[in-house]
């Protein structure tokens, strides 16, 4: 089952059931937007109002979340690729909610940032109140996975000594989330596809069976100090094939169109534009 955020023709936004290409409604969305609960599935299960083709609405990102945790260097390739020796623990770091963006809307690199890059990850959205969480239970606190585009200013990130990842990753725009929320009824976390590709031409592929920490030991990690709300984002860490790790280096171009595709989710797409 998958759900939506998005604006209608009048202006409104909404909730939805996503089928195909088709969204059932499922009433006006509250500040949140979709949150993952128990409660928040079965209203998107039963909904049963209007049809509407998903070419006529424009889809936001489905959920606002309180916080959008984002995890570093949690493949091994993207590790070595960058450099850096493998965690002995998960790098943490956060997005500012000011990034968030929906399929479709524009990343806007901003004039001063002259290496833009990309970071195609599987997020997960937490689904209930939970704190202290074991690694035996930590996946009972998934409401639901999506997609979620890391995009990444390195020149910000990496221009100071103590390379500032909140900075150079929560320009506005830079962090596409979506298109919806997928339940996980059946998921084996550890058999997640993920792939970036720009223009159709694929730049990183792999699996979530390649995670350095398994998103139930991030969950746990997390929860040790940080209470985690329904609705909070969790980006897992993204694998080898970033631009700037690239020789000769790649980065993000205007006019061009990243996508994220995400197994059990679908696929995420955003042009990119450079501010005037």
């Amino acid at each position: 089952m998958h759900a939506v955020r998005y604006r209608n023709a009048a202006g409104e936004i909404r909730l939805g059931r996503l089928e195909d290409q088709t969204i059932i409604d499922a009433g006006v969305a509250g500040a949140q937007g979709f949150v993952p609960s128990v409660e928040g599935w079965a209203t998107i299960a039963t909904a049963a109002g209007a049809s509407l083709p998903v070419a006529d609405v424009q889809l936001l990102h489905p959920v606002v979340p309180s916080k959008i945790i984002a995890i570093g260097l949690n493949y091994r390739d993207h590790a070595k690729e960058s450099e850096l020796d493998v965690p002995a623990v998960p790098v943490v770091f956060s997005k500012f909610s000011t990034s968030l963006i929906g399929h479709g809307e524009s990343i806007v690199i901003p004039r001063e940032e002259t290496r833009p890059d990309f970071e195609g990850e599987l997020a997960v959205v937490i689904g209930r109140r939970t704190h202290r969480a074991t690694v035996a239970d930590a996946l009972t606190a998934i409401g639901g996975i999506t997609c979620v585009h890391d995009v990444s200013g390195r020149r910000a990130q990496l221009e100071t000594p103590l390379r500032q990842f909140d900075y150079g990753k929560s320009f506005d725009t830079f962090c596409p989330l979506g298109p919806s929320i997928a339940s996980t009824e059946g998921t084996d976390f550890s058999d997640i596809d993920v792939e970036l590709a720009i223009d159709g031409e694929i730049m990183q592929s792999s699996n979530t069976r390649n995670l350095i920490f398994s998103v139930a030991e991030i969950i746990e990690y997390l929860t040790r100090g940080i209470t985690l709300l329904p609705g909070d984002v969790i980006a897992t860490g993204t694998p080898g094939g970033v631009g700037d790790s690239r020789d000769p280096r790649r980065y993000l171009r205007a006019g061009e169109t990243v996508t994220v595709t995400v197994g059990g989710v679908g696929t995420l797409a955003n042009p990119v534009t450079f501010e005037q």
